[in-house]
């Protein structure tokens, strides 16, 4: 994953602020034309900012793991990617489901926190990395 990991962490930071844009005034304008609600927007933002967020958080793993050989490094680095892809991605689909016309995504809603729970994970492998690299 070493190798994925700063492709990733730079993908998701520029399709993270594209994604902001366009929540920022493409679906700002489709809420006053009342095609996505106020909760709606909210829900992308706060997808699109967990993202971003953990882009950089993917770049730090990413220079914390220089050789690529940590275990719980590239353990977190994994649990973040797919941590990302589940939590932003799923609200990304929910949140415009009816401006893109698929009705049919309720499969989606325990997606969302089953990648929180990666997230949460990932941040858990760095934890511990830290305790063993501190010796606390």
């Amino acid at each position: 994953m070493r190798n994925n990991t700063l492709t990733l962490a730079t993908l998701f930071g520029a399709s993270g602020v594209a994604l902001g844009a366009l929540g920022a005034h493409f679906l700002k304008n489709k809420m006053q034309a009342g095609l996505i609600t106020a909760d709606q927007l909210s829900g992308f933002d706060t997808a699109t900012k967990y993202q971003l967020f953990h882009s950089i958080l993917l770049l730090i793993i990413y220079l914390m793991n220089k050789e690529g050989t940590n275990k719980l490094l590239n353990g977190a680095s994994n649990l973040i990617v797919f941590g990302v892809l589940f939590f932003s991605g799923s609200i990304y689909f929910l949140t415009t489901k009816n401006l893109m016309g698929i009705e049919n995504l309720k499969f989606l809603g325990p997606i969302t926190p089953a990648g929180g729970i990666l997230l949460i994970a990932g941040w858990i492998c760095l934890f511990i990395h830290s305790i063993k690299k501190n010796k606390i």
